[in-house]
């Protein structure tokens, strides 16, 4: 049944259409869009401090009256001030006014008004600039600040959002949370929820009302989430009838790890059951989870069907492309024919891409290996049976849904390369079993890393130039491409390290009698693999790159790595960066160059030297940057929560709660058919349409 929630938010007071469009521009359109659009943060104004009382350079709300009327000075042409004196019985401060003639005119001596903002000054002299003023009466309590986007102020929008509170009383919304379950995780009604998040009378409200909403967000993205793995589960696969490991391991010019072959058995297991797997492979860099795809893709072709791996990157699936043809060489999956290996890029030359989609139709290709062109049109597979997706992160649950869209319920297997702690990993990957590889191959050892400040990069070039003089190759890593862009295209905040100019120092300079390379992301496919090929066949001493090599680059002779503005990448990122060297015989080091001061570049660069540990990284940095900021950018076709923060203890307790909720109410009602779950399924469905409904039907 419809409700105010679903009422266009121009039936609301002052909502005309040109606030309308401002809001639509946000992506609110609705009341309950609105509604749910919560605060990002809130000023405590529900405690007014004396002057006396106020702290020095901290956020703080403060009552006392106005003592003199705003005086005008012009500074210079565009710029005035309105300074005034206000008081209290036992100090005085003086405030000042930016380019405000409003607020100043509204001012008048003896008003006792509440001024929010941060005291400066001394003991003697306090004063503050540019505060939020009220009146004294009905104010001291948390107001809301929201993000401003589109024009729309956080005054503008948290007075939006006080009439549609109003609209929500006369008309109650219909409760996705049923009163059982509701009664039994002791959480409020809706209207409650909604009242006490946006104006919150004091703290114990807000907790309350945060607490429901992020029991909701969580349950809701548990509950599609489990409905997706259980159509996969339900869903019928082709049958593996034989193991062949054994033989696979034979081809090897290495021995399979014993978390190598765990992973494989979890995937043939599956693969064997008559249902369609959906298997998460998680290892650290270097733990060999291209073996285990190759393994598990044997057998595959073995039993007669074909096999699709998406990378993200051309220089990744050209990687995977080569070591599968590696690992796999001499392979014969049937008798009088060797095993085929394809490989499908944007940019493939024309004929080469119809001969290989030919072969692929035909299946006479066993393996297909590409990147996002495995999705396009007149990509058709003879027997697909196995689809793998490399760097899961990079890729959405709907990109993965449309490459096994072309063959009939293929068995599915993703690998990422980024360690997830295992709170996070259900949430990003809630939809599929995890394998996880905790053991390195023999000979691995851990990249000695180190830590040091601009006014040592001499001497670390002097230790680069040691290593390269032994017939050693190296990587030095900037974060952006050019100078004076930033990684979004905009003006830099400060002089940031750009590959082309350093390349071009180097050479001049402390490299010249080095053979250097330069590669980057807006380089074409086609010189991107030439510089990657000469690096790879020992042509180019020196790397200078951007984090193009993140992934897929894997030169067992480069031992050296130098990472310069280091504070500028997350700790994932420096991991996987990092992961580059260390991938031969040789001992490996890697030195992160950064003069950044606070506390948390310098702690984040301090992790990095004290361990290799991969899940030990994932774990401190979802500490100080929170799931949703995990990967560097949100993950790609991931439902996205507003309030949940995994990153605290009392969100991973309603996370587990919210879970079991999650297993009963689909225990009871798979399809969330019955009618005190209606609301409930129109939320799933909404969370998740961006995903494709066809995962939740």
């Amino acid at each position: 049944m419809p409700s105010c929630m679903d009422n266009s938010i121009r039936i609301l007071k002052g909502v005309g259409e040109r606030r309308a469009a401002q809001f639509e521009q946000g992506g609110v359109s609705t009341v309950g869009e609105l509604l749910r659009r919560y605060p990002r943060s809130y000023e405590d104004w529900s405690h007014p401090l004396s002057i006396a009382e106020a702290p020095f350079g901290e956020p703080c709300c403060i009552r006392a009256a106005v003592l003199t009327v705003p005086a005008e000075h012009r500074i210079r042409r565009g710029m005035v001030l309105y300074k005034f004196e206000a008081g209290d019985a036992r100090a005085r401060m003086t405030v000042t006014l930016f380019n405000n003639p409003y607020a100043a005119a509204r001012l008048r001596a003896g008003d006792v008004c509440l001024f929010y903002g941060t005291v400066g000054g001394g003991f003697t002299r306090r004063e503050m600039a540019s505060p939020k003023i009220e009146p004294d009466g009905g104010t001291a309590r948390l107001h809301p600040v929201y993000r401003q986007t589109a024009g729309l102020t956080s005054r503008v929008i948290e007075s939006t959002v006080a009439r549609a509170l109003e609209r929500m009383e006369k008309e109650s919304p219909p409760d996705p949370l049923p009163e059982t379950l509701r009664r039994e995780w002791g959480l409020c009604p809706l209207p409650d929820a909604l009242r006490g998040i946006h104006a919150p009378p004091d703290s114990r409200a807000l907790e309350q009302a945060r607490r429901r909403l992020v029991f909701e967000e969580l349950l809701v993205l548990q509950l599609g989430l489990l409905r997706m793995k259980s159509r996969g589960k339900a869903a019928a696969g082709m049958r593996t009838a034989c193991d062949h490991t054994a033989e696979f391991a034979a081809l090897l010019p290495f021995s399979l790890t014993g978390a190598q072959r765990r992973a494989i058995s979890d995937c043939l297991r599956d693969m064997s059951s008559g249902t369609a797997m959906s298997r998460l492979i998680q290892g650290d860099v270097g733990s060999g989870k291209t073996a285990v795809a190759a393994g598990v893709a044997y057998t595959i072709i073995r039993e007669g069907w074909q096999a699709a791996m998406m990378a993200p990157t051309e220089i990744l699936a050209e990687q995977h492309f080569r070591s599968f043809s590696s690992l796999l060489e001499g392979a014969s999956p049937t008798e009088g024919r060797s095993l085929r290996i394809g490989l499908l890029t944007g940019s493939l030359p024309a004929a080469r891409r119809r001969e290989t989609l030919a072969a692929l139709a035909a299946g006479e290709i066993d393996l297909l290996v590409g990147t996002h062109a495995l999705l396009s049109d007149g990509v058709e597979f003879a027997r697909l049976g196995l689809v793998i997706t490399d760097e899961q992160h990079r890729f959405g649950v709907e990109q993965r849904a449309l490459l096994a869209a072309k063959g009939n319920h293929p068995h599915l297997m993703v690998m990422s390369a980024t360690p997830i702690p295992r709170t996070l990993a259900l949430i990003l990957y809630g939809d599929l079993d995890v394998s996880v590889l905790d053991e390195l191959p023999p000979g691995r050892t851990p990249v000695a890393t180190y830590a040091v400040d601009s006014r040592k990069r001499e001497r670390a070039y002097g230790y680069v130039r040691r290593h390269l003089d032994q017939g050693r190759q190296g990587y030095l890593v900037c974060p952006l491409v050019e100078e004076r862009e930033d990684e979004e295209g905009g003006p830099a905040a400060a002089p940031l390290a750009s590959a082309v100019e350093v390349e071009k120092r180097l050479a001049d300079g402390p490299f010249r009698d080095y053979r250097l390379g330069l590669l980057h992301s807006r380089m074409k496919p086609a010189e991107k693999e030439r510089v990657m090929t000469a690096f790879s066949a020992g042509e180019i001493d020196l790397l200078v790159a951007t984090t193009v090599i993140e992934v897929g680059v894997d030169v067992p002779n480069a031992v050296i790595m130098v990472i310069e503005n280091a504070e500028r990448f997350g700790l994932a990122q420096l991991h996987q960066l990092r992961g580059r060297v260390g991938r031969g015989q040789h001992a490996s080091s890697c030195i992160l160059i950064s003069d950044a001061q606070n506390e948390e570049a310098v702690r984040r660069l301090r992790v990095m030297c004290e361990t290799s540990d991969g899940f030990r990284i994932a774990d401190e940095d979802l500490k100080l940057r929170g799931p949703g900021d995990f990967f560097g950018r949100r993950q790609h076709g991931l439902p996205s929560t507003r309030l949940a923060d995994l990153s605290g203890a009392g969100d991973l307790r309603l996370f587990q709660q919210a879970q079991l909720a999650a297993h009963d109410i689909l225990r009871e009602d798979p399809a969330l058919e019955q009618p005190a779950h209606i609301a409930l399924a129109e939320e799933v469905r909404l969370l998740f349409h961006q995903v494709g409904e066809q995962g939740l039907n």
